[in-house]
């Protein structure tokens, strides 16, 4: 479109300001359509330029357009009109992503004889109507400095300032208050800003699906460096300290990372057509296509060895730029009297190198650290510096390997470790890592890359919250525990490789434990622990652990007592390491539960039946003396429950309340708890529609179903939820629970897709009850689906464990052998399988 030729005609005919903010409208339309081809050739920060460029000729091409509209064939020069149009943020910084806000900044002199108000009205009248997103600022030139002053983000935008159009006589008066507020008050502005990017770092830490403008090492980072140079320096760009503060080779490295997160983040806008700059699983397979990789894998893996990059640059050098400004006297007199060796000072728990000392070799660097008394410690930058550029040769000398073994028998190694990978030689260190540094997983579970992952599994082992954990943990040897800590450590170094894992992981950790010189019976017991690191979160979490063939098969790959006791500590270490809520008090139970009843067949050489641990539970029950108060009939109706389970899922306390209130039920009951997370407990004579509680709440997701017929036609119902409700909806649910007992009351079932594939069933698990196992997406109403099919069929459900992930179910469902079921699988079969969605 010949845009100018079509503006001129608006404007000779006296068109309206609909007729060119119109106009305007669509060649932006058409512009912004055009980006995706723009971006195949032009990647990066040659992308931003180009599109920062193409925006600023529209920017001036609108207050051309305005100064004609209001002044005819007498317009005036733009210098002499006393306005001037400024780039702010990123658009200041020629960075501006394409759904990004436009931030500028429009500052004009007061002076008589000139309408400037009424300039910038229409001209920002006329960008807002033709769909541009600003965010705008308007102020006298004589308003700068204390605008500024006002708010640390306006003083930041004015460092990034870049001129437009518009004047330059008012530019270069720009420029002088601008060059003011740059060296005012400089100690406390650039304090404040590295306060601010502590505070966001926090909030938004490294992990799976990384902010690429705020994370750790993203765009805000570098960007902070450019603000601290701008600020002491003047500089205009930070490739101007290059060989001053940084060697020209530090440099490139920071702006090859830089550049891969400019094409991410362009990438990003352009897929999902708005501002997002979170690196979504979902958003990666078409990124991957659209930066060129040709594995998903690969290129995440490359975006978070880029946000590490900068993450270190950024940490080392604006300490670097810093520390010398900010220094002050009685600082220098604290640090001489906290010197632990020339260039190396402890002070409040943190501690600190000069810039001015030549890096350490990594042994005398390790030794520095065995000295000091075995607690958390925080490290600054200089000390950063030492480690990351320490010497480290291959292969590992003894001498460092036993360093490294001292270190590991400490109470607390994290801060260590996190060090390590922070300075970029967790790797070198220990070589198990090579080959899952910044490596991502996709499996919608772990939060973290595999590296961060492992240190947050030596984190959470280094402040078990579970008490009887922790008791178990304080109980062992001093070589149990250099075990256990190097397992946690090293229990995903497998992964990244086609071969399983778990199998690569145990040859790793071998290898790693005969280095420091273990004992073979506890290297054995490292690859033992490697080998089945999933094994009790799997077991836990997905099979019936009162089962005593699952008990038994579980217990044969374990091999004995301590064996159990090191896994429970590394499962839980593991799971807490994943992030988020996922270790919560139900899995806990269930893991505790597993423990339990595995310890009891390890402490027997006799095997023990099914049969004979429902006596010795019965023996625990009539111990109890609030049993032995009951009356007699009582007691019998009690062990006269037929479901072995029901002894097996409880303790002898809770069983004895269940039965007293079940004792009490005329026709139904229930109670709800709403603590960490909701559960609800139904006692019902009268029939119970579970189809319809289940999808009327079918919004919640369920933890744990089970279902046990108890005595006098009494059955007992507990459904545990993965959250906890809020404010009014507790009352919903409760009345939720009432409605269920309306038979009448149709069943509205959410379509579900389930193959006959995703269906097992296993009549052999015992000789009471069949499982039927589910594997399949993760869908929106599925329980309901499975229960309103059993009860179709007349199954009877005695337990339902529940496994999901963002992704994909792992249910199972234990059911009475009644009604001759295992005769008619096919029934079942046809009843659930709907392959239609």
């Amino acid at each position: 479109m010949d845009l100018l030729l079509q503006i001129e005609n608006i404007i000779e005919k006296n068109g309206t300001d609909f007729e060119l903010s119109k106009l305007f409208k669509q060649y932006i339309k058409e512009y912004k359509a055009s980006l995706p081809e723009l971006f195949e050739k032009n990647q990066g920060k040659d992308f931003l330029v180009r599109h920062t460029k193409k925006l600023d000729s529209i920017i001036e091409l609108m207050y051309k357009t305005i100064l004609r509209r209001m002044f005819g064939n007498y317009m005036p020069m733009r210098s002499s009109i006393p306005i001037a149009i400024v780039a702010l943020g990123s658009y200041g910084r020629e960075q501006l992503c394409v759904h990004s806000d436009i931030d500028l900044l429009i500052v004009y002199e007061n002076i008589e004889g000139y309408n400037t108000q009424l300039i910038i009205e229409k001209l920002f009248y006329l960008a807002l109507d033709s769909g541009m997103k600003l965010g705008h600022r308007v102020h006298e030139v004589d308003d700068l400095f204390k605008a500024s002053q006002e708010d640390i983000t306006i003083h930041t935008s004015l460092l990034e300032s870049r001129f437009i159009t518009g004047s330059s006589f008012t530019w270069h008066a720009t420029q002088r208050e601008l060059q003011k507020i740059r060296t005012y008050n400089q100690k406390e502005f650039v304090l404040a800003k590295i306060t601010e990017a502590q505070q966001r770092r926090k909030k938004y830490p490294t992990s799976m699906q990384p902010n690429i403008k705020e994370s750790v090492g993203g765009l805000r980072d570098a960007q902070l460096i450019y603000w601290v140079a701008k600020t002491i320096y003047g500089v205009h760009t930070t490739k101007e300290l290059s060989g001053k503060l940084f060697s020209d080779e530090e440099y490139k490295e920071f702006r090859v990372a830089l550049e891969l997160l400019f094409r991410v983040r362009s990438a990003l806008h352009l897929i999902a057509n708005k501002q997002e700059d979170r690196l979504l699983l979902e958003y990666i397979p078409q990124v991957t296509q659209l930066l060129g990789f040709k594995e998903q894998r690969k290129m995440t893996s490359k975006v978070l060895e880029a946000l590490w990059r900068i993450n270190n640059f950024t940490q080392i050098f604006v300490k670097k730029m810093v520390r010398p400004f900010i220094v002050e006297s009685h600082f220098i007199r604290k640090f001489r009297h906290h010197r632990l060796q020339k260039g190396i000072y402890l002070l409040e728990n943190r501690l600190y190198a000069s810039f001015n000392l030549k890096p350490l070799p990594i042994n005398t660097l390790l030794e520095i650290l065995l000295h000091l008394e075995d607690k958390e410690y925080k490290f600054d930058a200089g000390f950063l510096n030492q480690f990351t550029y320490t010497k480290i040769k291959h292969p590992l000398t003894s001498k460092t390997y036993e360093l490294l073994k001292k270190l590991l028998k400490r109470k607390y190694i994290y801060p260590f470790l996190k060090l390590f990978y922070d300075a970029g030689i967790l790797q070198e260190l220990f070589p198990n890592f090579k080959k899952v540094m910044h490596l991502p997983q996709f499996d919608g579970y772990h939060h973290y890359p595999v590296d961060i992952h492992s240190l947050k599994c030596v984190d959470a082992l280094e402040h078990i919250q579970e008490p009887f954990i922790a008791q178990l943990f304080e109980s062992l040897s001093d070589e149990e525990k250099l075990l256990i800590k190097i397992t946690v450590l090293f229990h995903d170094t497998g992964k990244g490789r086609k071969q399983d894992h778990s199998e690569v992981g145990a040859k790793l950790v071998a290898e790693f434990a005969n280095k420091l010189n273990l004992k073979e019976v506890l290297v054995q017991r490292a690859t033992t622990l490697v080998k089945h690191h999933v094994l009790m979160s799997s077991v836990a979490f997905k099979e019936n652990i009162h089962n005593e063939k699952t008990l038994y098969k579980f217990m044969s790959k374990v091999a004995d007592e301590k064996n159990l006791k090191l896994l429970y500590i590394l499962t839980y270490a593991d799971i807490k390491g994943v992030g988020g809520d996922i270790y919560n008090a139900f899995n806990s139970k269930l893991l505790y539960d597993l423990y339990v009843s595995a310890l009891e067949i390890a402490q027997n050489t006799e095997r023990i039946t099914d049969a004979k641990k429902r006596l010795i539970i019965e023996k625990r029950v009539k111990n109890l003396l609030e049993f032995q108060t009951l009356p007699r009939t009582f007691q019998k109706k009690i062990l006269s429950i037929e479901s072995n389970l029901f002894f097996f899922k409880h303790t002898p306390q809770d069983i004895i309340n269940i039965a007293q209130k079940a004792k009490e039920t005329k026709e139904y009951s229930f109670t709800t708890k709403n603590d960490n997370s909701l559960s609800i407990e139904i006692y019902r004579k009268i029939p119970l529609n579970v189809g319809f509680l289940l999808a009327t709440l079918s919004h919640l997701d369920v933890a744990s179903m089970e279902i046990f017929t108890l005595f006098d036609g009494v059955k007992y119902f507990k459904i545990e939820f993965m959250q906890n409700v809020e404010g009014n909806e507790l009352v919903e649910v409760q009345d939720t629970i009432d409605a269920a007992f309306d038979m009448s009351r149709e069943v509205y079932l959410r379509k579900i897709s389930l193959k006959r594939s995703e269906i097992t069933i296993d009549c052999d698990h015992s000789m009471t009850h069949a499982e039927l196992a589910i594997h399949t997406s993760n869908q929106l109403g599925l329980l309901a689906y499975v229960m309103d099919s059993f009860e179709k069929l007349n199954i009877n459900i005695v337990t339902a464990k529940i496994h999901s992930s963002k992704y994909k179910v792992r249910d199972s469902f234990l059911m009475e052998k009644q009604n001759n079921i295992c005769n008619n699988v096919e029934n079942i079969y046809n009843l659930l399988v709907n392959e239609e969605k």
